[in-house]
């Protein structure tokens, strides 16, 4: 595992992320990074901007897969990137499981950010949530 709380796995066509916690919710956060990463330099991103958002899904390989749409949407639709991220909560409900969170980014630049991989999209394809001991490993790919 690297220092950053997620690493680069080997796949043919897309990119193939491990993501780590020692919860389920430090996994999502590390999740998310990544694909952020994998799209532009996280830490030239400011955490200027605060946003709050919630995200219900039927069980947690879906609330993963909402999770990471639904800041892909914001890049796409607001083009807003992120570098810093709070899981504050994910519950079980009786429909599935509800994730709450912070995030913190700024407006996409391309000379200040630069750009790296565009990401179509986020697959169920190869999605894992593996726990073992005080350890979750998430793995899942992104079409790019």
């Amino acid at each position: 595992m690297s220092s950053s709380g997620y690493e680069f796995l080997e796949h043919t066509a897309d990119a193939y992320i491990a993501a780590y916690g020692g919860s389920l919710a430090e996994a999502f956060e590390n999740a998310a990074r990544a694909m952020f990463d994998t799209m532009s330099y996280v830490e030239k991103v400011e955490g200027k901007d605060e946003e709050s958002l919630e995200v219900s899904a039927r069980d947690e390989h879906a609330l993963l897969y909402s999770w990471l749409e639904e800041l892909l949407l914001r890049f796409d639709i607001e083009n807003r990137l992120y570098s810093r991220f709070r899981v504050d909560s994910i519950e079980k409900t009786q429909q599935g499981y509800t994730l709450k969170a912070k995030v913190w980014g700024e407006l996409f630049d391309v000379l200040k950010h630069g750009s790296k991989t565009d990401v179509k999209a986020v697959t169920y394809h190869m999605m894992e949530i593996i726990r073992e001991g005080s350890k979750v490993t998430i793995k899942y790919v992104l079409d790019i």
